[in-house]
């Protein structure tokens, strides 16, 4: 470019351009994207006037310079006008979609509730802590010996069984049931013993009724003179306080390899009262737990004198008695966290 009438007729076409476009321009955005289109050092139609200075005779560059810079200066004022404009009116946009009418009744905050695994296990800790039971933490990781061995279970029964059992190793598992530390604690206290143990146990079982992980309560009871009697009378005061006064226990004979006499416990159905329902398949009764007088050998195991002590220990699945009392068919319901089977429950 080597006339200055053709540089003013270049300014004016793209003073002209600038000024159709930023009439159609609607949002601080474009007005960005179109500055840099136009003022670009290296590609922009103003931004890259500044590198045809070389071109330029001598006795030129100071007037070439000068009316680049005006449309530059120009060019910079409109844009931060329109800038400022539409952004003016994008925020008045939205401060109106977050306006807030303070004149308008405050959202009901949710109120939260325990799950009812926690609840049951929280009503049973008081429920048996009232008649003077101590709390003992087992570990979920056990050996061998305190999961089957000292607890009289055979090598060979199928309690044992890889289909049964998560083995982490030949010596140690995850627990099987929270009776393993009944032993922990005979070992480590001497009678007196009152204790329940709640905890997580592990199990390879899955169906609508049992899962590979649910929670138990292991109870144990050791004295002089304990018997079958103390047995029932303390489980009628538990299931009383779960289901409802005028609930019965019934102890029908089982086995169970670290009691005898073992009994598995039914309740009288707290829905039909006795009369046979869908809940109780029409008997009446429902099963709750196992219990039993504590094995000899098992005391004895334990460095406990069998002739002098004697002992009842029983084991209640959580999950079933929460699935019993809060209606609930089918035990994943306790582990999917579905908030509308939670919000139903709430004691």
């Amino acid at each position: 470019m080597t006339d200055l009438n053709e540089l003013s007729e270049k300014l004016s076409a793209i003073k002209a351009e600038i000024k159709d476009e930023l009439v159609n321009i609607t949002n601080s955005k474009s007005v960005y994207e179109y500055r840099k289109n136009i003022m670009d050092s290296k590609s922009g139609k103003i931004g890259s006037l500044m590198k045809e200075m070389c071109k330029i005779p001598n006795e030129m560059k100071a007037e070439y310079g000068k009316k680049v810079n005006e449309i530059k200066t120009w060019a910079q004022a409109e844009f931060e006008e329109l800038d400022k404009k539409l952004k003016e009116a994008e925020m008045r946009v939205k401060y109106e979609s977050e306006k807030i009418d303070v004149t308008l009744p405050a959202k009901k905050a949710k109120k939260g509730n325990l799950h009812p695994n926690t609840q049951m296990r929280n009503q049973l800790v008081d429920i048996f802590g009232s008649m003077g039971f101590d709390i003992y933490e087992g570990r979920e990781i056990e050996t061998d010996y305190y999961n089957f061995t000292a607890l009289n279970i055979p090598q060979d029964h199928p309690a044992r069984d890889m289909q049964d059992t998560f083995y982490l190793s030949p010596e140690f598992l995850l627990r099987t049931q929270t009776s393993s530390g009944q032993i922990h604690v005979m070992e480590e206290q001497k009678p007196p013993i009152k204790i329940i143990s709640p905890g997580k146990v592990f199990r390879s079982d899955d169906d609508a009724t049992h899962s590979p992980m649910f929670s138990q309560m292991e109870g144990l009871v050791v004295d002089k003179g304990i018997t079958l009697c103390d047995l029932q009378g303390m489980l009628d005061v538990f299931v009383q306080k779960i289901f409802g006064e005028d609930t019965k226990t019934r102890l029908r004979p089982s086995y169970f390899p670290f009691t005898e006499p073992s009994v598995e416990v039914d309740v009288s159905c707290f829905q039909c009262h006795g009369a046979g329902c869908r809940l109780c398949k029409g008997t009446g009764w429902i099963e709750i737990l196992g219990a039993g007088v504590v094995n000899k050998s098992v005391l004895e195991g334990c460095g406990i004198d069998s002739s002098v002590y004697s002992g009842i220990a029983f084991g209640i699945g959580i999950e079933r008695i929460a699935m019993l009392k809060y209606g609930i068919n089918n035990i994943k319901h306790l582990f999917e966290s579905d908030l509308r089977v939670l919000d139903q429950i709430d004691d």
